[in-house]
């Protein structure tokens, strides 16, 4: 955002503070709602890391200045009437001071925005000792080995999907979907990696259609 768009943000609407509502980069999850100040959207900016004004303590206020839990930065933008931001960061720890992942309630990231966060724990426990995790042992093993375990899920998959009910089918297609994170994880490759590929041959599709 350079200073021409900061100069048009309605900052007038709410004596210099605009909602700043922060949403999870990767699985799209909102997070918190905070409130900045032309001063605290300079700080995010410049260090990455997500700044409020605080309206208790008076002054600006990084998320994670004493926890640690800080929200790394992604993105910031403003709405259609310039009057409220929306900013895509990268937790560190849980947002909320209760211990959770969310201010929102403690319930995670649902559905398809699940696979995100399987992601992210995949990458922590590509650090833990082999022997105490089976993802860290796994990735160990190597590609060759990975690739393995996912044609014997996929073989699972595909005669659950006529010998099983739908919850057989599902907890199948979840021990797929589990190594198959494992595997992009391996190659240094993540869910986002699958979709901005879907999307872009659904764009395609799209334009041969018309």
């Amino acid at each position: 955002m350079t200073e021409d768009q900061l100069d048009e943000l309605a900052w007038n609407k709410m004596d210099g503070m605009l909602p700043a509502v922060v949403q999870d980069d990767a699985t799209g999850q909102v997070l918190m709602l905070g409130y900045m100040d032309r001063a605290a959207l300079e700080a995010t900016k410049e260090t990455r890391k997500v700044t409020f004004f605080s309206r208790s303590k008076q002054r600006l206020w990084t998320k994670g200045e004493t926890s640690g839990n800080t929200l790394d930065l992604v993105s910031v933008m403003p709405d259609c009437d310039s009057d409220a931001l929306l900013v895509r960061a990268i937790p560190n720890g849980p947002t909320c001071h209760l211990g959770t992942i969310s201010c929102f309630g403690s319930e995670g990231a649902t559905g398809l925005a699940f696979l995100a966060q399987l992601s992210r724990v995949v990458a922590m426990r590509a650090d833990d000792p082999p022997e105490e995790s089976y993802t860290a042992q796994l990735l160990s093993e190597g590609r060759e080995k990975i690739a393995q375990k996912i044609g014997e899920e996929g073989v699972e998959v595909a005669l659950a999907a006529v010998t099983r009910d739908d919850e057989g089918l599902t907890d199948e297609l979840a021990d797929l979907a589990y190594h198959l994170s494992v595997l992009l994880q391996a190659r240094g490759l993540s869910w986002d990696d699958v979709g901005e590929r879907l999307r872009k041959r659904h764009a395609a599709d799209c334009i041969r259609l018309h």
